[in-house]
């Protein structure tokens, strides 16, 4: 399956709930990134694309998991105010480029 099958697979849904359910019983489900708005979008910490959406151990780690606003998601999401903390891209050899730290 490609990525944008993978956002609408039953898989994704029950991971994203369970993630939810997990945020609203440790603080109420507020964004992990500013903590003073509500959370709404499960962000990965990991870009995924149409292989490694296939790959549970990324695509459905809770691990590698984040609740945001959509204030916070947003500001990653835009590059051009992008804070991509914590978040890696690879190179064309495979190498690790970090983008940014939490």
């Amino acid at each position: 399956m490609n990525q944008k099958q993978f956002y609408k697979s039953r898989g994704w849904r029950i991971a994203r709930q369970a993630f939810i359910d997990k945020r609203m019983l440790i603080d109420g489900g507020l964004c992990q990134v500013c903590h003073e708005e509500p959370g709404l979008i499960v962000h990965h910490t990991v870009w995924l694309d149409d292989v490694n959406c296939n790959d549970p151990e990324i695509a459905l780690n809770q691990n590698l998991f984040r609740y945001e606003c959509q204030t916070c998601h947003n500001k990653e999401q835009d590059p051009r105010r992008a804070r991509a903390h914590g978040r890696v891209l690879f190179g064309a050899n495979g190498e690790v480029i970090p983008i940014g730290e939490y």
